[in-house]
C-alpha cells in the first residue's frame, strides 16, 4: 500500500504519533530517554462492581492471593503446586482459578478455591500475590502495595516477571523451576519486599 517498511520492533511500536502505555515508572526499567510520544498513564485497575465476599472478613491470618490466568494457558500446575507449597503454612490462601480445571487438586484446610473473586477486595487484605505474571494482575497487586511471586508461563510474562524482580517488588520464579519448596521460599522472601511494592504503588 505504499508504506515504508518497518525493520525493527522499535519502529513498529513508535510509528504512532501517540502511544498510551498502561504502566508507570518505576515498574518500567529505569531510563531517561522516553520517546516524546510515549505517555505512561498507570495500570488499568477497573473491575466490574461486586460485593465483598463476607467470608473475607472472617480471615484473621496473613492472606496470600494465588491466581491463574483469565486467558487459558494451562497453568493449572500453579494451583496444584501452590496448594502443596502453602499447606500448613501460617497463611490463609485464596486461590482464584478462572477457567482452569482444578478438580484433581488436593485442597488443604487453609486454602479457599473460588472461580472468581473481585481481586481488589482480596488485595486490600493480602500480604503477597502469587500469579502467572500477567500484566493485569501483577500491576493490580503492586498498585495495592502487595509484593508478587511472578511465575511466568509464556507470552509477555517473562518480561513482566523480570520487571518485578528488578524493581525489588517481588520474586521471579520461572514455571519450569516451579516446585512446592521453591514456591514456599519465594512467598516467604516476597513478603519482605513490601517496600518495593509500595514504591510502585506510590507511582
Amino acid at each position: 500500500v505504499g508504506l515504508e517498511p518497518l525493520h525493527t520492533l522499535d519502529e513498529f511500536y513508535l510509528a504512532a504519533s501517540l502511544i498510551i502505555s498502561y504502566t508507570a515508572e518505576p515498574f518500567e526499567y529505569p531510563r531517561t530517554d522516553w520517546p516524546s510520544q510515549v505517555r505512561l498513564v498507570g495500570p488499568g485497575l477497573w473491575e466490574p462492581p461486586a460485593e465483598t465476599p463476607p467470608w473475607l472478613d472472617e480471615l484473621t491470618r496473613p492472606l496470600v492471593l494465588v491466581t491463574c490466568s483469565t486467558a487459558f494457558q494451562n497453568d493449572a500446575r500453579l494451583a496444584d503446586v501452590a496448594c502443596r507449597a502453602l499447606d500448613g503454612e501460617p497463611f490463609e490462601v485464596v486461590l482464584t482459578t478462572g477457567d482452569v480445571e482444578v478438580s484433581g487438586v488436593r485442597v488443604p484446610p487453609n486454602v479457599r478455591i473460588e472461580r472468581f473473586v473481585p481481586h481488589t477486595a482480596v488485595l486490600t487484605r493480602a500480604a503477597c500475590t502469587v500469579c502467572h505474571a500477567g500484566m493485569g494482575i501483577t500491576q493490580k497487586a503492586l498498585a495495592h502495595g502487595v509484593p508478587v511471586v511472578a511465575v511466568p508461563f509464556g507470552r509477555d510474562q517473562p518480561e513482566v516477571a523480570r520487571r518485578v524482580e528488578v524493581a525489588h517488588a517481588g520474586v521471579r520464579l520461572p514455571a519450569r523451576r516451579l516446585t512446592p519448596a521453591r514456591l514456599r521460599a519465594a512467598v516467604q522472601h516476597a513478603m519482605h519486599l513490601v517496600a518495593g511494592a509500595r514504591r510502585i504503588a506510590a507511582a
